[in-house]
C-alpha cells in the first residue's frame, strides 16, 4: 500500500467481522470491504484477489499438479476447529436485518460488478444448481459444479445458457451455437471452442454480515413461474 509492505494481525471484532490491524502505520481494516476505518490510511482499500471455494476433489481435478496449504503442527493448537463454523451458527449476532425474508445466519454468495451489489441465498443456488440474471447492464449465470457445492459465476453475452449434464467438461450448452462449456466457463465442442466466458468473483459471507455492509445492495429472488 502507497509503497509500504504492510503486515496484518487479528485485532478484533467490528459487527461480527473481522478486523485486522497493520503492524507498519497502526490502521485498522475491515475483512468484509478490505478498506481502512481508522488510522493513518483511513479510506484506503485493499486490492481485492478472486479465489474460487472449490473442494479438494474438484480443485485436484482441475489442478492435478497443484499444492495444497498444510497446517503448521506445533501451531495446530492456536487453529479454530474444524467445525466452527456450525459453532459460530449457534451464537447470537449483534446486527441482524429482518424482514427480507432471510435469517442472520443464513449463507449468501455475494457479487460485485458492473455498479451493482447483489447477493444470492446459497441455499437457492444449490437447489436450483443454475441461475440465470442481470448485473447492473450485464446478464451473468451462477451455475453450480459437479461436486454439487461448488459454485461459480460468469458473465454471457445475450445467448441463453443452459445447464446439460453433471460432468465438469460439459456442463452447458449456449442456444445461439449448441456450442458445449464446461465449468471453468470455456467451450469445449462446437464453433466456440477456445472461447472463454468471463469470470466473475463470488465471495460467501453470512446474511447479517453483508447486509451491514451492503445496505443499498439487491437479492436474487426465485422468479415466480
Amino acid at each position: 500500500m502507497d509503497g509500504i509492505v504492510l503486515t496484518f494481525h487479528l485485532a478484533g471484532i467490528n459487527n461480527q467481522n473481522f478486523l485486522m490491524r497493520d503492524d507498519q502505520t497502526g490502521s485498522y481494516w475491515q475483512q468484509v470491504s478490505g478498506v481502512a476505518i481508522a488510522g493513518p490510511l483511513k479510506g484506503k482499500a485493499l486490492r481485492f484477489i478472486p479465489a474460487d471455494e472449490l473442494t479438494f476433489g474438484l480443485y485436484k481435478s482441475e489442478q492435478p499438479a497443484g499444492q495444497v496449504l498444510l497446517g503448521v503442527e506445533e501451531d495446530e493448537k492456536h487453529y479454530s476447529p474444524i467445525d466452527w463454523e456450525k459453532q459460530f451458527e449457534k451464537m447470537p449476532v449483534v446486527v441482524e436485518h429482518p424482514g427480507e425474508g432471510f435469517e442472520s445466519k443464513d449463507v449468501m454468495l455475494a457479487m460485485s460488478a458492473f455498479g451493482q451489489e447483489r447477493a444470492y441465498l446459497l441455499k437457492t443456488v444449490l437447489a436450483e444448481k443454475l441461475i440465470k440474471d442481470r448485473v447492473g447492464a450485464e446478464n451473468v449465470i451462477l451455475v453450480v459444479g459437479p461436486d454439487n457445492d461448488s459454485v461459480r459465476a460468469f458473465r454471457i453475452p445475450a445467448t441463453d445458457f443452459y445447464r446439460t449434464s453433471e460432468t465438469a467438461a460439459t456442463m452447458l450448452m449456449d442456444a445461439a451455437t449448441g456450442s458445449k462449456w464446461n465449468f471453468q466457463g470455456c467451450a469445449i465442442e462446437g464453433p466456440s471452442v477456445g472461447k472463454c466466458l468471463e469470470a466473475l468473483p463470488l465471495t460467501r459471507n453470512y446474511w447479517f454480515d453483508w447486509r451491514s455492509y451492503n445496505p443499498d445492495g439487491t437479492v436474487y429472488r426465485t422468479p415466480q413461474r
